[in-house]
């Protein structure tokens, strides 16, 4: 199996090479690689703490213990390398970090190469990316690595008769922090009981939201104290229901907030033009009197968190086809939240939708009515994000956790 595996990398190398010539987040992925190894570089000799995530969403998770550990062990370099553009791109200039790269196709060669330069203190692997062949040069390295915020499936190949190649990759993390209890169990299952439930640390970064100010002048402006809807990371699914609900059920005296996932100015416009009530851009609200429009487009990146402060409402996209993105960003102000129905991945959106905190829907007719009903029906409304918030709430401390086993251990 580990030959196969070997096999595989070394012709995905190839392969991603010729399709980089026709895809430009492929070329991305191609093109960062190359610097790896370049970028590592000035950390060989120096006492250095890696944390790997595969995207953005793997990234938040961390961001909590990156903090915490950027102020008790100062004297560490801290690494962060990503497998995904789409979170490399947008961190890349992550100010906590001495070092942010793209980690490198999983040869035996590479990973050898990498973790002979950086000789981490410890790595830190989030959610779920496992790469056997580094994962093999940290095991033989004896260097200490954990997975943090961890989620196991059974149809992962370590819980397969023919996965013995990658459960031994396992045997490299001194620690499992999981979510839930169903991870614990599958890997209870192989024998594997260096395990805690310790949950998501998005908890304890999203609750730090309330502690600053929220508060954008252009934002409170165009909101004019006027019911909200704050629709966040949209896709074009997302955006056709929204698009088809403001034309045609929202009332002068309602407010609608989008911040689409794709903020390319073409799609941007063709977005304006299916939208018939009054329509501002971000990009073109200058000198704009913004109480008078109905509808504000955020083609700008970085401040929806603190959009979602608005909003009496939220839906947030990718659930209907793409991948649903970031929940408990708007569940932390302790308003309702709408989504599509693909979110069995998401173990924060299973639970919200179960108890009545996220209400997912799969068609226009559903979309209307639940927006109908949220706008119409305040006490239902503030029922639903109170689930949200204590949801929040009772949810923290995943962190302090992490933190109390790290403390002798770099």
């Amino acid at each position: 199996m580990s030959f196969l595996y070997d096999i595989i990398i070394f012709k995905t190398k190839y392969i991603l090479l010729f399709l980089a010539f026709f895809n430009k987040k492929i070329n991305l992925f191609v093109e960062g690689r190359k610097e790896t190894f370049l970028e590592i570089a000035p950390l060989q000799g120096e006492k250095t703490i890696w944390f790997h995530a595969a995207s953005l969403g793997e990234f938040e998770q961390a961001i909590p213990v990156i903090e915490k550990i950027k102020k008790t062990y100062r004297t560490h370099k801290i690494l962060v390398t990503f497998f995904s553009p789409s979170g490399y791109e947008i961190r890349k200039n992550y100010k906590l970090a001495d070092v942010v790269c793209y980690l490198p196709l999983d040869s035996k060669s590479n990973a050898k190469k990498f973790i002979e330069i950086i000789n981490p203190t410890i790595a830190i692997f989030i959610k779920y990316e496992f790469w056997p062949n580094l994962l093999n040069e940290l095991c033989k390295k004896e260097v200490k690595t954990i997975l943090v915020s961890g989620i196991l499936r059974e149809k992962q190949l370590f819980f397969k008769k023919y996965g013995g190649f990658m459960r031994k990759s396992l045997n490299a993390f001194d620690y499992f922090f999981v979510q839930d209890e169903k991870s614990k169990t599958l890997l209870n299952s192989i024998n594997l009981h260096n395990v805690t439930i310790a949950g998501d640390t998005r908890f304890d970064r999203v609750s730090k939201v309330l502690e600053q100010d929220n508060f954008i002048d252009f934002i409170d402006k165009f909101k004019n104290k006027k019911y909200t809807i704050v629709a966040g990371s949209t896709w074009a699914e997302d955006e056709e229901l929204l698009v088809n609900y403001i034309n045609n059920h929202i009332s002068k005296e309602e407010k609608v907030i989008i911040a689409p996932h794709n903020i390319k100015s073409d799609a941007i416009l063709q977005l304006q033009k299916t939208i018939h009530k009054k329509t501002v851009l971000f990009s073109a609200k200058a000198d704009k009197d913004l109480a008078g429009y109905q509808v504000f487009v955020i083609d700008t990146i970085g401040i929806l968190t603190k959009i979602y402060a608005a909003a009496d409402v939220a839906y947030v996209g990718g659930g209907l086809k793409t991948g649903l993105h970031n929940i408990l960003e708007p569940a932390t102000f302790g308003i309702p939240v709408v989504i599509g129905n693909k979110y069995d991945k998401f173990k924060e959106a299973v639970d919200l939708v179960k108890i009545g905190g996220c209400i997912s829907i799969s068609n226009q007719q559903e979309f209307s009515d639940t927006f109908l009903k949220l706008k119409e029906d305040e006490s239902f409304r503030n029922l639903t994000g109170n689930i949200n918030k204590r949801y929040i709430q009772d949810n923290l401390g995943a962190t302090t956790l992490i933190m109390n086993y790290l403390k002798n251990k770099i």
